[in-house]
């Protein structure tokens, strides 16, 4: 997250009214979507002065910003430690794992149906609102930034070998489990349930060709 901010909170309290802001955010995106939200709001909401929200923010996209990459530490952090507890020993069990708790994230995780990892949807499932496929990377689109964390967690956690193939597989893979997923909360607010099970089979089957048996 400190990546995104203009400076890093030094102090439990500035921390405290980061950590706020963040989370009156995410609040306000689902009470009134991205288009509506301002700083003033958010900071108002938080009970900071605006001139500490542009301590740390450049503007509600830089808020966002660190919202998704929040969104995706806090996703990671417990995809890990869901494989730690299960002691899993095979690739297709880190895709189940990463697609059920991203859609539990999805229905329980405030703000997260508007901004996951970085896209900014109009409604819950899409379309998205134009120029925020960049906003965890400037130089790589948001799904290649999620590929890439969830290779260096099959490479650490499950010992699967690198190689040039296996990177345009997984970002293949994320894409096509985004596409399924914005579909799946486009047609059932809760994520209808058989096109999550299609996604799951979807991915288990294509990455089958790329990965270790």
């Amino acid at each position: 997250m400190t990546s995104t901010l203009r400076r890093r909170p030094a102090q439990r309290r500035s921390v405290e009214r980061v950590e706020r802001m963040l989370d009156e955010c995410a609040l306000l995106l689902d009470e009134i979507g991205y288009e509506s939200l301002t700083t003033k709001e958010v900071a108002r909401r938080a009970e900071v002065p605006i001139g500490t929200f542009y301590q740390f923010f450049p503007d509600k996209q830089g808020l966002v910003r660190a919202l998704a990459l929040r969104n995706l530490e806090a996703f990671l952090g417990r995809v890990s430690e869901l494989i730690a507890a299960a002691e899993l020993s095979h690739w297709t069990d880190l895709v189940e794992l990463a697609i059920d708790e991203f859609v539990s994230m999805k229905r329980s995780t405030p703000g997260f149906g508007v901004v996951d990892f970085g896209e900014v949807l109009r409604a819950p499932g899409g379309p998205a609102i134009e120029g925020t496929n960049r906003m965890l990377d400037a130089a790589l689109e948001n799904n290649a930034v999620v590929a890439d964390r969830l290779r260096g967690l099959g490479t650490d956690l499950l010992g699967v070998p690198l190689d040039r193939g296996l990177d345009r597989a997984i970002l293949v893979a994320v894409e096509a489990t985004d596409a399924v997923l914005k579909l799946a909360f486009r047609v059932d607010h809760d994520g209808d349930p058989e096109l999550i099970a299609e996604c799951k089979q979807l991915v288990r089957r294509y990455l089958a060709d790329h990965l270790p048996s």
